[in-house]
């Protein structure tokens, strides 16, 4: 800090340094600030006479501390705190955009008093929505996830560094779309220009991102959540076709479009065509399905199934 700065802006730097280091030390406050150990003191004073509760302990391991009072003391958050809490509310909470959710609001609060430069991007991954999350879901870096928010919005071209595999590192120069949060994944779906192709990329294996002064608009018919789920329920190992005894407006409501297309043959019939790498696992999802079905392929689909009838029918016995 320089020798300059107001009493006012070395008190808040204070407030931050006790908030973000519990039990530090008079000695440390005044090398941080740059100042005596008796000015620390003097500006630890002005913030209990603004009636912030600052609590201290003598001895060899005391310090400052914010203790707690009737008032809630101002809040120092940095870009990364504020992003990953609100990717952490996304994470755990459904209601982000419900008036009368208190998550929201709370969160909404805390966005308006944040400084621009750190309220603007965590409004953005704000935006999205999340569903219950996937078991092993990892939560993406909050920084990298801004940059490509704000990247989808302000239509421009991005260059990644992606890792394909651990040990496998690709540049690549995308024109994002959209990122959407699925059951705790984080997805980019953007047209890669390295592949020329759609692309959905997990976000959490984004190594690096530099924004480029290129535009990059998204096509006027992206269906963001359409997109992801057709992404999904293509190109795995094991092609699927179930023959459901439902019309196929039912059978949607039944499967989630990631496991695969519902296609009416009939009014009261529906192919479903999709693929999986897991069988035992895919299998296991089709008994949501409340209607006959015949699973025609694959092989190895049918075998899981069979495989799991035997199951039930022991436990059953």
């Amino acid at each position: 800090m320089t020798h300059d700065a107001s009493p006012t802006a070395r008190a808040l730097l204070l407030l931050e340094l006790i908030q973000s280091s519990p039990g530090i030390t008079a000695e440390r406050l005044a090398g941080r600030l740059g100042v005596s150990e008796r000015a620390a003191r003097r500006y630890v004073g002005i913030l209990r006479e603004a009636g912030i509760p600052v609590e201290s302990e003598r001895g060899r391991y005391g310090g400052y501390r914010i203790g707690r009072g009737l008032r809630l003391p101002p809040l120092m958050f940095t870009q990364a705190e504020a992003l990953g809490l609100v990717m952490a509310v996304l994470n755990g909470h459904h209601d982000l955009a419900d008036v009368a959710d208190p998550v929201g609001r709370a969160l909404g609060k805390i966005l308006r008093v944040l400084p621009e430069a750190v309220a603007g991007p965590a409004a953005a991954v704000r935006s999205l929505s999340t569903r219950h999350p996937e078991p092993g879901a990892r939560t993406p870096s909050p920084e990298t996830t801004a940059v490509l928010v704000q990247a989808c919005a302000g239509h421009r071209r991005l260059r990644l560094g992606y890792r394909i595999r651990p040990g496998d590192e690709r540049v690549m120069e995308v024109d994002p779309w959209a990122v959407v949060v699925r059951r705790g994944r984080w997805y980019l779906l953007c047209w890669s220009h390295t592949r020329n192709a759609r692309r959905v990329l997990r976000v959490d294996k984004v190594a690096g991102v530099e924004v480029l002064d290129v535009p990059a608009a998204p096509p006027a018919d992206l269906d963001p959540a359409q997109m992801l789920e057709d992404h999904l329920s293509a190109g795995w190992r094991h092609e699927v076709e179930v023959v459901v005894d439902a019309p196929a407006e039912a059978v949607a409501e039944w499967i989630p479009r990631s496991l695969g297309r519902p296609e009416p043959i009939d009014a009261t019939t529906t192919r479903l065509v999709g693929s999986t790498d897991e069988p035992d696992w895919y299998v296991r999802q089709l008994t949501a399905i409340r209607a006959p079905f015949r699973i025609v392929g694959s092989r190895e689909l049918r075998e899981a199934a069979e495989a799991l009838g035997r199951r039930l029918l022991q436990a059953g016995s």
